[in-house]
This record gives structure tokens, C-alpha cells and sequence, in this order.
């Protein structure tokens, strides 16, 4: 189980986008990688693949390195740890180092 998922909000710790928030758009997990909404926008030149693609310098998210960020939590709002717990129903759930409100 993954201590970052898709759609959580995140704050850059390190980089050039050193404090700035954003939503995660993919995780790579074998590469211990994310991509965050807004955040190391990268240009890349590309050739019209099909009909009605456009051509051109295209600005995109590029990945960034999963210690480079870190988890903000929903209940406190803050930037926490994250750990994991499993209920007594035994599922496992993410649960915040600050607060102890379960994440997900």
C-alpha cells in the first residue's frame, strides 16, 4: 500500500517548485516517482500525429521524485507523516502522524 495515491494533495519539499501545492495526476511506483498538477512543467517539441493534433512546443508536468514531496492532510490541513495502520476489520488505512485522523 502506497503512503501517496492519485488524487492526493501535496506539498513540494525540494526543487525549483520548492512550496508549492498541487494535486497527484500519476504515480510511478517502481520508479518511486510522481506527477503533481502545476509542478515541474517541462517543454517538449512535438511532430502532428494525426489529423487535427496540433504541432509545436507543448508545456507538460514532468515527474518528480516521491521524496520531494509530502502529503498534506485533510482533517488538519498541515503537511504530515503518514503512516499505516490496519482497523480491527483488518483493512489498512493511511492515518496522519499529527492529527491520528485515518486519510482514506
Amino acid at each position: 500500500m502506497g503512503r501517496i495515491k492519485r488524487d492526493d494533495l501535496v506539498l513540494v519539499l525540494a526543487g525549483k517548485d520548492r512550496g508549492k501545492q498541487g494535486q497527484v495526476r500519476q504515480v510511478f511506483p517502481r520508479e518511486n516517482r510522481l506527477v503533481v498538477q502545476g509542478v515541474n512543467m517541462i517543454k517538449r517539441h512535438m511532430r502532428p500525429r494525426a489529423m487535427g493534433t496540433q504541432a509545436g512546443i507543448i508545456e507538460k508536468e514532468g515527474p518528480i521524485h516521491i521524496s520531494n514531496v509530502m502529503l498534506i492532510c485533510k482533517s488538519c490541513g498541515k503537511p504530515a507523516k503518514v503512516t499505516v495502520r490496519v482497523r480491527p476489520d483488518g483493512v489498512k488505512s493511511r492515518v496522519c502522524r499529527l492529527c491520528g485522523e485515518d486519510i482514506d
